[in-house]
Order: C-alpha cells, then structure tokens, then sequence
C-alpha cells in the first residue's frame, strides 16, 4: 500500500486538513527546481527536460555531494509501471554520461556556468572528477503507486539497485496549499547502495579489494586527536553522513582521511555502530562515557536528541597512524565524500598500497 498522509492543525480540538490538489505536476517539479531540499539537501540540479540519446526527456537529473548522479522522474499522467520502466532506462542513459557530458548538460541549462565550481560553492567540497557519475539513483516522484510497482521497487532495492519512490501528497487549509512527502524507502539505505555501487559500465573498475575507506572530519567539533587517543571514527550532521557507518563490521581493515587534509591512519573495526550517549571509551581511570572525555562533546550533544543529526560512533583499533599535522597526502590519492564506501576503482588499489608503505604496521 502507498504510503498515506495527514496533516492536523494543532489546538484542542485538533482539525484534519482536506487533501488537495496541485494544478499540475508541472508546478511541482518548479518548485522542486527552485528547492531541491524538497527531495535532498544532499543533491544540486543539474538540468531538466534534457533529450537523451534514445529522444527519451527525464524530468530532472540532480548530482549529490559525493559526484553520483540522481535520475528523477515524476510520474505525471503516466502509469505506475510505465514511470518505473522509464525511468530505469534514463539511468541506463546516465550510466554511460562521462564528466565532460555531464559538465556540459550543467553549462547548457545553467547559463555557461561551471559544474565544478557551482558545485564547490554549494557543497564546500572539490568535485573529484573520477567519483562524478561514479554510481547513480534512481528517484520516482508520484502521489502513489499501485501494489505490484511498489514490489517492483523494494525488489530492486533489497539487491542493492539505488532506487527509491518519494510519495507527496497536497493539504489546503483556507486559500493556503502545504506540500507533504514521505519515502517508501528509507534514504539511509539508499545511500548505503548507493556507497556499494562500482563504476559504470566503460569505465575502469576491478573488483573491491577488501579495504574500506573512511572520511573523518568535516566539523570542526570533531578531532582527530580525540579519536586517535580514544579509538573510534564518527560522524553526524544528517543520515547521508552517518548511515553508511553501517557497512562497518568488526574485523574491517579501514584507511582514514581527513577531508583536504590527507590520510592519518588506519585501524580495525571492533564493535558495531553506536550513539552518543551510549558509546564509551577506555581511560586510564577506566572505561567511561564518550561524552566525559571529548574536547567538544557539548557541541556534540547539542544536536544529540535529533536522531537524524546525531553524532555516531563506531569502534576502532588503531594499527598505525600519525597527527593530523603528518597527514599523508599527495596527488592521485582516493578521496569520496561519503563517510564510509567500499571503492573499486584503481586509483583505490594505488592509494592503498602507497598507504602501506607508509602505515608499515597496518597489518601488525
């Protein structure tokens, strides 16, 4: 069953708003145009209503802040199955989308501007063109979807195909419309898909080679100190920074960067993911409380109590690593903006056997 909404206005008597309708699908795709927030805060238009090679016309094509690409199609007058099938064959067209191409499609409809740069002021990070259009999702816009497309969908999803249906519904209270949308599917493990994904067919990739790589940073409440001292990596801010901690286990062997600042360490996973408030530390007095010892833990617990920003935290063992001021960094280097993935392409196999050499105990 589609998922339902309603909206109450708050008082004593709480009264349920009407369901409405927007004049057309047309409006809702403006306004997605003007605040992609409505979908992701994570994402940045690229274009909309541009051909393909096959005279196809997606709606919209957005690019998240780790360089995949976002396919999203709004159902409109067409069919649940048709908008699904349509839509998987868009990405199929984005798949095979280079970064000049996709350069160009941003120039095209974005009046000559840069993707590069546009993307650096939105994001605050360097877009890295091997990672552009290194994996992609697959977004389906509609009001519902009938019974058989959703098991379409959630089929594709459980064997990790990035694909996921965003449902909206109207409210009107007086003159006033209000837009509500629900996932069907959490974002959270779209994003994990999305980190497992390998490159697109015609480019270079070989298969995963076991080692995880790990960005730790990015805030200045976090430090490099702390978790070097205490033994964990972190993160928080929103589910897109924090979900993919989960492909974490114990006995994973990770490679830790700081965001512009270079590769610091490497370690071994010990135990699962944890919050906040729950994870604790070794001390010289004992074992005690995260939130005892962390320079910033204040800052930290500002944004303790929203499950979404919450700061998580998993374990590590720290084989070998150096202080940030030591980091190791030099060209052709991996680096990702997703906090944890497990890359499978061959600049990764370079960095991690230039990384042995420096981390001579990685395997101690």
């Amino acid at each position: 069953m589609s998922v339902k909404h309603a909206i109450w206005k708050v008082g004593s008597q709480p009264v349920s708003l009407a369901l409405d309708r927007l004049a057309s699908e047309d409006l809702l795709e403006q306004m997605i145009v003007e605040d992609m927030s409505i979908l992701s805060p994570d994402w940045m238009l690229v274009g909309r209503q541009i051909k393909t090679r096959n005279n196809g016309i997606p709606d919209l094509l957005a690019i998240a802040r780790d360089g995949s690409m976002v396919v999203i199609e709004l159902k409109r007058d067409k069919t649940p199955r048709e908008v699904i099938s349509q839509a998987l064959d868009y990405a199929s067209w984005v798949e095979r989308l280079n970064a000049d191409e996709i350069s160009s499609i941003y120039s095209r409809t974005h009046a000559g501007a840069s993707l590069a740069a546009e993307f650096q002021a939105h994001f605050g990070a360097i877009l890295d063109e091997e990672m552009l259009n290194a994996s992609h999702q697959v977004v389906v816009v509609a009001s519902e979807l009938d019974a058989l497309s959703e098991r379409i969908v959630q089929y594709l999803s459980d064997r990790d195909i990035p694909i996921n249906v965003l449902f909206f519904q109207v409210f009107k209270n007086g003159t006033d419309q209000f837009l509500s949308r629900s996932w069907m599917i959490d974002p959270a493990e779209t994003q994990i898909n999305i980190a497992n994904a390998t490159k697109q067919e015609g480019k270079e990739r070989e298969p995963w080679n076991g080692e995880y790589y790990v960005s730790y940073g990015g805030w200045d409440a976090r430090s490099w100190e702390d978790a070097r001292k205490y033994g964990f990596i972190s993160a928080g801010g929103g589910p897109w920074y924090s979900q993919t901690l989960k492909l974490l286990e114990p006995g994973a062997r990770i490679w830790v960067k700081i965001p512009q600042v270079g590769y610091v360490g490497v370690g071994r996973v010990v135990g699962p993911v944890s919050d906040l408030e729950s994870f604790k530390v070794k001390t010289d007095s004992g074992e005690r409380p995260v939130t005892d010892v962390l320079k910033h833990a204040d800052r930290l617990l500002l944004q303790a109590s929203d499950p979404e920003k919450a700061e998580m935290f998993v374990p590590v063992e720290w084989l070998d690593s150096v202080p940030e001021k030591e980091a190791i960094t030099e060209l052709g280097l991996f680096g990702n903006q997703n906090t944890v993935c497990r890359p499978t392409v061959p600049k990764w196999r370079h960095t991690v056997e230039v990384l042995k050499q420096r981390f001579p105990n990685y395997d101690k």
